[in-house]
């Protein structure tokens, strides 16, 4: 299965980054906890090289804990500030706000020793297609000032966003870069919802979504579904066609079916907390 998806509007978009990019002190990157090397844009490093970093692992409610936590420790190492959260969550959002400041601290008393005051810290928030950027943007201000959806693209222009007196918030469009190098990439991408499912074959991608999980988290695999083996991915999908009653007429198991299943109990975290790829793979 060959993934690629890069909407005219996107390399617009990279453009106005790297003029906009000049204008903020901060770079806000969400990305997604479950994958957080896959759903980072490989630009954005490049564009903010000369800007403080805060990285927010989001989603992270569905991502196993030990996992988020070696991430947390993997991109500090690198020197960003990380913070993982939950973007629909008020409670979580709250601490971003103290970290934002100690991120750009040196900038902040910078401008005291030039007799600047109370000038807001003006941050950058990027990330890709559906990592939950608007969602972000709406609990952190408090009010619905960015369009949301949960199909991958929704935003498409860009505003500043007054958040309180000391910050303020330049949303962006996501970005995905043109062609996935690495097709593992654009597999990851695609089974978290960042690629649209109308282009992709959804029975291929449970499949191989059941080889992660059989993976790392067979036990999770096999309780959700009732099975007493997991060894063979056709195999499984068979059973959990059987086990949730998705038959055809005729008595045949209806496949797409209980693939279209299982990835959705995977994106809503009903299979249990999963993380698709981890630190010592990227730690060289």
């Amino acid at each position: 299965m060959q993934f690629q998806w890069y909407p005219g509007h996107m390399t617009k978009a990279k453009r106005q980054m790297q003029e906009d990019i000049k204008l903020v002190d901060l770079v806000i990157e969400l990305v997604d906890a479950r994958i957080p090397m896959s759903s980072r844009n490989p630009d954005i490093d490049e564009l903010g090289k000369n800007k403080a970093r805060l990285i927010l692992l989001n989603k992270a409610d569905l991502a196993d804990e030990r996992v988020n936590q070696a991430w947390m420790a993997f991109f500090e190492k690198k020197g960003y500030f990380v913070v993982r959260m939950d973007a629909r969550s008020k409670a979580q959002i709250k601490p971003v706000n103290s970290v934002i400041l100690d991120a750009c601290k040196e900038k902040i008393e910078r401008d005291r020793r030039r007799g600047i005051k109370n000038r807001p810290v003006r941050a950058m928030v990027v990330g890709i297609p559906n990592v939950g950027k608007s969602t972000f943007i709406n609990s952190f201000a408090g009010k619905a000032c960015a369009k949301t959806g949960n199909k991958p693209g929704v935003t498409k222009g860009k505003q500043w966003i007054r958040l309180n007196k000391s910050v303020e918030l330049l949303d962006t469009p996501g970005i995905l870069w043109p062609k996935f190098e690495d097709q593992s990439v654009g597999l990851k991408l695609a089974l978290i919802g960042s690629i649209k499912d109308e282009i992709l074959n959804i029975d291929e991608m449970s499949l191989e979504l059941i080889k992660y999980l059989q993976k790392d988290y067979p036990e999770a695999l096999c309780e959700r579904y009732g099975l007493e083996s997991c060894e063979d991915p056709l195999k499984v999908l068979e059973g959990i066609a059987a086990n949730r009653a998705c038959i055809k007429k005729g008595g045949e198991p209806d496949l797409s079916k209980a693939a279209a299943l299982v990835l959705e109990e995977f994106r809503s975290g009903t299979i249990g907390r999963i993380t698709l790829e981890k630190p010592e793979e990227y730690d060289v």
